[in-house]
């Protein structure tokens, strides 16, 4: 998104294309790296003008596009309750959300233990996004590595996620979890989950609820 805000030109012709593209099907805008809430009210603003622009000179277009944000830096995260009622959804994208939480990148040997999902503050930081969503009515997905995690599923589900974007062999897999879980039991263990101090303690716990299914 910054640099949509610095070539705002290249990026209302970017919006001009989905918007004209979207009479022909089901379009949903989503900004990526939103840290800001100045940053989302600029891009919507910069959205609502060209569909002005694209009405005045009589072009087909979409207008009523639902809008929503990646959450992938933890400042987003934290402020998911100034974001929520600006938005039409949220996507958590953990892959980044776990490196700029953690201060670590994955492919550096000496600190890629600490780039993992089930640290504290990133399940801290997933749960702030959807409690914001569930107050706002917002749905809320996740792509990344941990929507494709069977480990992890029993806690999302719990945390109200509303969507799972993972790659084709995952799929069958999660399915076959999420058909054998319960909503309510599923938010007993998020909660139970979200005391816990450790990574380890965290693994530890999930790895004990994942016996009680199938996968």
């Amino acid at each position: 998104i910054r640099l949509c805000m610095v070539y705002k030109d290249v990026f209302k012709t970017q919006l001009r294309a989905l918007l004209r593209a979207g009479v022909e099907g089901n379009l949903h805008i989503m900004f990526p790296m939103i840290a800001t809430l100045e940053e989302l009210l600029t891009a919507k603003e910069l959205l609502k003008e060209v569909a002005g622009e694209l009405a005045e000179e009589g072009i087909v277009h979409r207008a009523d596009v639902p809008v929503g944000i990646m959450i992938e830096v933890p400042s987003a995260a934290i402020i998911a309750d100034i974001l929520a009622p600006e938005v039409d959804f949220f996507s958590i994208g953990t892959n980044d959300l776990v490196q700029y939480t953690m201060a670590a990148d994955r492919m550096n040997e000496h600190v890629a233990w600490l780039s993992d999902y089930f640290q504290p503050p990133v399940i801290r930081l997933i749960a702030n996004v959807t409690q914001a969503a569930q107050k706002n009515g917002k749905w809320v997905g996740m792509c990344g590595e941990m929507a494709g995690d069977p480990l992890a599923t029993p806690l999302l589900v719990g945390l109200g996620l509303s969507e799972l974007s993972m790659n084709a062999r995952s799929v069958p897999r999660i399915k076959n979890l999420v058909r054998q879980l319960t909503v309510e039991r599923a938010k007993e263990w998020a909660d139970q989950i979200l005391t816990l101090r450790t990574m380890a303690d965290i693994k530890k716990s999930l790895e004990e609820i994942g016996e009680n299914f199938e996968v």
